[in-house]
């Protein structure tokens, strides 16, 4: 794929653009891959400090300790996170830094769901080296790219209560996340309990909580709203 074959729209930029990135995060779970395009980034926009983090978890407390980056590199799967989760959980975090969702995934519904939950834009891992670059700098700048073929027009409409739906999601606390996530995996309160070494009086009253937060009225609506932005599952 060539950097021709990405399409974009334009948008505020949420940076001062590309020539002012310098710290950039790639969160990833696969050593080669992370690597590799760390030192992408090094050569081809002269960085000189690219972080790196292997799970979810890890790049929020190293956002903590270490601060903002300028930009962030987003794997879809990770350890600790699937689907949109990963987005969600970040712009939390950095509200005004650009996110990139990159993966092999390239199914539309998947990149609606990112980019209504806030990524700058969703990028094929197989992209050439001169297409990634050209995606990254356009991002930075403030584009919004997504892969050939997927028609952002179609999916605006939809998109907008995504969106919504992802800002709701957002406001869910980490130990909230988790009892939702166990939700949607079918698990009872006090299977909950158990996993999370929480009392069952203290699940319950999560639930109550993520319950008003998203405006679900029963749990399988919950799961519902959950799977409607992909938020624990890529595909």
């Amino acid at each position: 794929m060539t950097a021709a074959a990405m399409q974009a729209r334009p948008s505020t930029p949420v940076r001062p653009g590309a020539d002012q990135v310098r710290e950039i995060l790639i969160v990833d779970d696969h050593p080669l891959m992370c690597d590799a395009l760390a030192l992408t980034l090094k050569i081809s926009f002269g960085l000189k400090n690219v972080r790196t983090a292997r799970s979810l978890a890890a790049a929020i407390e190293q956002i903590r300790s270490q601060g903002a980056p300028d930009a962030v590199i987003l794997d879809l799967n990770l350890p600790d996170a699937r689907g949109s989760e990963g987005i969600v959980a970040l712009r939390r975090q950095l509200p005004d830094v650009p996110i990139t969702m990159i993966s092999a995934d390239l199914e539309g519904a998947m990149i609606s769901a990112a980019m209504a939950a806030g990524a700058q834009g969703y990028i094929s891992k197989s992209l050439s080296r001169e297409a990634l670059v050209d995606s990254l700098r356009r991002m930075w700048d403030g584009e919004h790219v997504t892969p050939e073929g997927y028609d952002p027009e179609e999916a605006d409409a939809e998109d907008e209560a995504r969106a919504e739906l992802a800002r709701r999601f957002a406001t869910l606390t980490p130990q909230q996340m988790r009892i939702l996530r166990l939700i949607c995996q079918g698990k009872a309160n006090k299977e909950i309990s158990y996993e999370l070494s929480i009392a069952e009086a203290t699940v319950k009253t999560h639930i109550t909580a993520i319950m008003s937060k998203i405006n679900a009225r029963r749990r399988t609506q919950a799961v519902l709203l959950a799977n409607s932005v992909r938020l624990f599952e890529a595909g």
